[in-house]
């Protein structure tokens, strides 16, 4: 992370609902989101209209990506894919270390490019709950996790990361 003070302001989102009816876990035309998860998508970015978010960053998994899109259309800003968002699983033969090292540098990617500003970041659970502890204090215990469509919100500079109400 840059030495700059100005701290980014990240909201961190695990995707909405999924939809699993269709034989590639997607629901009906491919919809990777049910319509509860459509209703949280849309709910998340108008949740976080006061919050001036300047653009959502996502992974470019289907339910994730839907769930940025909605999110963004409510929120009035731009999208944009980040493949180190992707869930555990995701790339073959990865250890939990290599998902710490990868989540850990696209958020500080993405904080070093919003100094002073507020960004939404969407994810998925397991990747979220790996990182989230090694983000805070270095530890390496497990994350509680976050309901479908729900945030963190956390602000990164220079001296680290803290967790914000």
């Amino acid at each position: 992370m840059s030495d700059l003070q100005c701290p980014a302001r990240v909201f961190l989102a695990r995707h909405a609902e999924a939809s699993c009816d269709g034989p590639d876990g997607s629901g009906p035309a491919g919809e990777p989101l049910s319509e509860r998860g459509r209703q949280q998508a849309r709910a998340l970015g108008e949740g976080l209209r006061g919050a001036r978010i300047a653009r959502v960053y996502t992974s470019p998994m289907p339910r994730a990506a839907r769930t940025a899109a909605v999110a963004a259309e409510a929120l009035a800003v731009g999208v944009e894919e980040v493949g180190a968002l992707v869930e555990v699983g995701a790339l073959p033969e990865e250890a939990a270390g290599d998902v710490v090292t990868r989540m850990l540098g696209a958020l500080e990617d993405i904080a070093d490019r919003h100094r002073g500003e507020a960004v939404l970041v969407v994810g998925h659970l397991a990747a979220i709950g790996l990182t989230l502890p090694h983000l805070l204090d270095g530890s390496a215990r497990p994350d509680p996790g976050l309901d479908p469509g729900a945030w963190l919100a956390l602000e990164g500079d220079a001296d680290g990361w803290v967790l914000r109400g």
